[in-house]
């Protein structure tokens, strides 16, 4: 049986919708695609709290394009090659 998966901003405009109030997101205006790319240093993530009028609004009222849902967690010691 074939399921469609929810993906990038879609998936972001879905958790919106289901009452979802802060979603931490890569956030760009090029395409999902860009938004992973670019969010060294944390430049390019906020948290999504509302989409309206084809735009995703983050906790500072900035809008953005696009928004994919990303997680934050700690490096763990194996994993930093120290």
């Amino acid at each position: 049986m074939y399921h469609h998966e929810l993906r990038g901003s879609n998936l972001t405009r879905a958790m919106l919708a289901r009452g979802e109030e802060r979603i931490w997101c890569a956030v760009g205006d090029e395409g999902d695609q860009q938004a992973m790319m670019d969010h060294s240093g944390n430049d390019f993530t906020a948290y999504i709290v509302s989409y309206s009028n084809g735009y995703f609004y983050c906790s500072a009222g900035t809008a953005w394009e696009f928004a994919v849902p990303i997680k934050i967690c700690a490096v763990m010691q194996y994993e930093a090659a120290v």
